[in-house]
């Protein structure tokens, strides 16, 4: 059974976004699916999130996909700077790497800050995909951009999905799991 940690992001939890869905989809390929629900952003820290991961650290393996939506993203990211084997996939939504503009960039940066080992990164994940709209009000489209560069892979470019949530219409987010069936 294939693992699948999805990490929301800033004020996300759970049961928002395209999250249910996809852990409903994921689950009747026989893949085994967590969204861990981690602190409110207000006081939010990274050791704060990555102590909520503890919980999660025996279902991570070199065949586990790892799933970020918008800061959950950067999660990931932090996430694969401190594995010591790769997992099979990255999927990153929507996510902030530093780039401006990013409608909450202060709290971001205070979340994990905006440097990042690349070539640490890039070894961490055999498959990396990286999905970025045109008109995100939260994170512009130089983020996925940049994200893109850094990883080594093209940008899935998807016009006016705005920030993949809910208030954009994303309840579903077929092209996702399409590109996980296919790593599945």
């Amino acid at each position: 059974m294939r693992n699948v940690l999805i990490f929301h992001g800033t004020g996300g939890n759970p049961q928002v976004n395209w999250f249910p869905w996809l852990k409903k989809e994921l689950e009747k390929q026989r893949c085994q699916v967590f969204v861990p629900r981690f602190p409110h952003p207000k006081n939010h820290t990274l050791a704060d999130w990555l102590n909520v991961l503890k919980k999660y650290e025996k279902y991570m393996n070199e065949e586990t996909i790892l799933v970020g939506h918008s800061l959950g993203g950067l999660f990931l990211l932090r996430v694969l700077e401190r594995l010591e084997k790769p997992v099979a996939a990255a999927f990153l939504v929507a996510a902030p790497i530093g780039l401006k503009t990013i409608k909450y960039y202060v709290s971001d940066e205070k979340f994990s800050g905006f440097e990042f080992d690349w070539a640490n990164i890039k070894n961490k994940a055999k498959h990396f995909t990286v999905y970025h709209s045109d008109d995100d009000p939260y994170v512009s489209k130089r983020n996925g951009e940049g994200l893109a560069k850094h990883l080594g892979v093209d940008l899935t470019f998807i016009p006016n999905a705005g920030h993949f949530n809910t208030e954009s219409g994303y309840t579903k987010f077929d092209q996702l799991l399409e590109d996980i069936k296919k790593i599945l």
